[in-house]
């Protein structure tokens, strides 16, 4: 089973979508900003077994479509599941590897998600 890396600065946030995810897959990594995100993601070996990278919308640093863009450059074809605010609009994550979630999430509809996006990943690198 491939590596979800979740990319969350609150900690209680964090801990509670790492948990959730935790509930259907084996191996969920955290990090707590999107530099921490790149360097492993520029880690061969990590990024080989890499399969999803859910992050929110807004982070400090390099955060929303310019992370995305950032983690394609890497790996183009990876991915990144976006969780946004509610209200807020996917247009800045156009692409066949993008999808974006507006909060509230509900557990099972973010595990859904994140399934089928691993899926076509795995189908993808099959």
């Amino acid at each position: 089973m491939a590596t979800i890396l979740l990319v969350d600065s609150d900690p209680l946030q964090a801990h509670l979508r790492k948990s959730i995810l935790e509930r259907r897959f084996r191996d969920v990594q955290r990090v707590g900003d999107a530099a921490e995100a790149l360097c492993l993601v520029e880690q061969p070996q990590f990024a080989a077994g890499l399969g999803l990278v859910i992050s929110g919308n807004h982070m400090q640093g390099i955060g929303g479509p310019a992370f995305v863009a950032e983690v394609h450059l890497r790996i183009p074809s990876l991915p990144v599941l976006v969780m946004g605010n509610r209200g807020e609009v996917a247009a800045d994550y156009a692409g066949e590897f993008v999808r974006f979630l507006p909060r509230p999430v509900a557990g099972e509809e973010m595990l859904a998600l994140a399934g089928e996006m691993l899926a076509l990943n795995e189908l993808k690198t099959s």
